[in-house]
This record gives C-alpha cells, structure tokens and sequence, in this order.
C-alpha cells in the first residue's frame, strides 16, 4: 500500500487530515448539513483516518483495496451492516470530493459495493397505547404543561426530536394551528398542528407554564426564544426531549419500546392506516424522497392483512358454507 500517513499520537486517534477538515467545511457552508450530520461524519472520518495512519496510508493515496480491507475490518469487528454502511457515507463522500477538486486522479470508493443493509420495519405503537402516553403526564404543573405540548407535538406533527426542541416561539402560530420545522439541512416546512397539539401548546404557553419556568435572566436570546425549557430556564437539550419521552413511556409500561422517532413512525402509520396520501405524509415528515416514505405503506399493508386474517370469516383456508 502506498503514501505515508502521520503517526498516531499517543492517548487517542490522530487528528482529521486537513483534506477531510475541507469536506466538513464545504458540507457545512456549501450543503448546509446540520451539526449532527457534520458531527457524525466526523466521527467516522476520524475512526477511517486513524485505521489509515496505523498502515501509514495517506488520505489522498488510497486505492479500492484498501477501502475493501476497511470495510472488512469493520465486519470483522461484528460492526451491523447499517454502522457499515453509514461510515461508507462519510468515506464515500470524502473520496468522492477529493476527485471532484481534482486533489487525486479517481474516486477509490466508485466500485466498491454498499454493503446490503436489511431493511426493517418501524414498529409503530398502536393508537390506544398512543393515547395512553400522552394521557400519562398529569396534574397542571409547568412541567407536565410542558411535556404533554411535547408528546402532542411530536405525535401530531410527527416531527423529529431536534425539530422539535428547536422550535421557536416565532415558528408558532397557534390562531392557524400551524408550526414551521427545520429539518435536515435547515429545509423549512409549514406543517397543521392538531386541535389537541394547539390546545396543550396553548397551555404550555400561558400564565402558569412556560413563563413559570422563564428565569429571572436569560442566559441567551436562543434560550429567551426557545419553545420548550429545562428545569433551569435554558432551550430543552435533544437530550432533555428523549428524557421526557422516556420517563412517561415508562410510566405507560412502554419501556424499552419508545423513543421520539417511534412517535414519528407512528404518526406516519396511523395517517395511512386512515387513509391519507402517501405524497401528503412525505411533506408532513420533511422527506426529501418518496421512497423513504414508501416504508410506511408496508407496514400499514401488514397491519391491515393482520386485522382482515382476525375479522373476516373467510380470510383463512376452510371449505366455508
């Protein structure tokens, strides 16, 4: 294997190559990725990069051979097919924009097979254990305000955490039951809130809830802006949103099956389930491709053979009358 890599420093991985601190930097300022997008690709362009300097390979030296021995070093490491193919993303796109500035001759990575991720299923929650999570935060305290308008916003828009924990008091317009979401890569859309979404953001937001939580002074104008608060006065964390999730699936005996993108998934499957179209719920989830959507309609098909196999009387083999 060819080039010279930059010896490992002692105590952790070896800093990004300057070459992948450019893909970072063109995918933020260029492709408007978010944080985590760039935060992930980090992650796995460091874990690469350090495998490339342990065997003295540098960045723009690479050939197909030596993406193959990566990938099958991650496998033998017992890595899942999805972190798999999630790191060939990141290293994907770092070979792909070496070649297109003209930094090396080829692409290395533009034969190399993405590795076959299985293709699971969301496990939505039914509606009835739906309804019993966001029935499961009581009492009127600015704490159970707050995470009731949480839960409804999350199932009734079926918006992601960090959209949701994003939001701004100038997204709301709660007089039209609408909300604006940023999703990846800061694409805006106006999304209805339901009448039950409306009331409990109404709720959140009046005397008794968000401005019982507001400190004596802000710490920022995002905090000052932000939605949704912590205990201490500061914009709920993405962290925070899946603690509040959490605690109340635990409290409905949902443990271990809930997290914010289950609400999601489940929002997405009831819509179908009741007849809305397929176009419709990729625009509500901000999906750049209907094909993702796509997933959603499987699962209602399953759900609706399962319903049809227990209630029709001829659904299964017999001879009839």
């Amino acid at each position: 294997m060819a080039g010279t890599g930059e010896p490992v420093a002692a105590g952790g991985p070896p800093p990004l190559p300057a070459e992948a601190e450019d893909l970072l930097l063109w995918l933020a300022a260029e492709q408007g990725r978010s944080p985590n997008t760039l935060a992930a690709y980090r992650r796995d362009l460091t874990a690469y990069c350090a495998w490339l300097a342990e065997r003295g390979v540098a960045v723009t030296a690479v050939t197909e051979a030596d993406v193959v021995d990566w990938i099958g070093e991650l496998r033998g490491q017992g890595k899942a097919p999805s972190s798999v193919a999630r790191s060939l993303v990141a290293v994907r796109g770092l070979h792909r924009f070496l070649a297109v500035e003209g930094r090396v001759p080829s692409d290395p990575t533009a034969h190399v097979e993405r590795p076959r991720v299985p293709r699971g299923l969301p496990k939505a929650l039914s509606e009835e254990e739906v309804a019993r999570l966001l029935a499961a935060p009581t009492g009127d305290d600015p704490r159970a305000r707050r995470d009731r308008a949480l839960l409804e916003l999350l199932y009734g828009t079926g918006a992601r955490i960090g959209e949701a924990v994003g939001l701004s008091l100038g997204d709301l317009d709660l007089d039209a039951s609408l909300v604006r979401l940023y999703g990846k890569g800061r694409k805006e859309r106006i999304v209805p809130l339901g009448s039950h979404a409306t009331r409990a953001l109404v709720a959140w937001l009046g005397p008794g809830g968000r401005p019982a939580m507001e400190p004596a002074r802000w710490r920022s104008r995002d905090d000052a802006a932000a939605v949704f608060l912590g205990a201490r006065g500061t914009r709920l964390s993405r962290q925070g949103g899946w603690d509040v999730v959490r605690r109340h699936g635990l409290t409905v005996g949902l443990a271990g099956r809930l997290s914010p993108h289950v609400l999601r998934h489940s929002c997405a499957t009831h819509m179908l389930d009741h007849g809305a179209d397929i176009r419709a719920v990729q625009e509500l989830l901000g999906h750049a491709s209907i094909t993702t959507t796509q997933v959603y309609t499987m699962v209602s098909t399953e759900r609706l053979w399962a319903v049809y196999r227990s209630a029709h009387p001829r659904a299964s083999g017999g001879s009839g009358g």
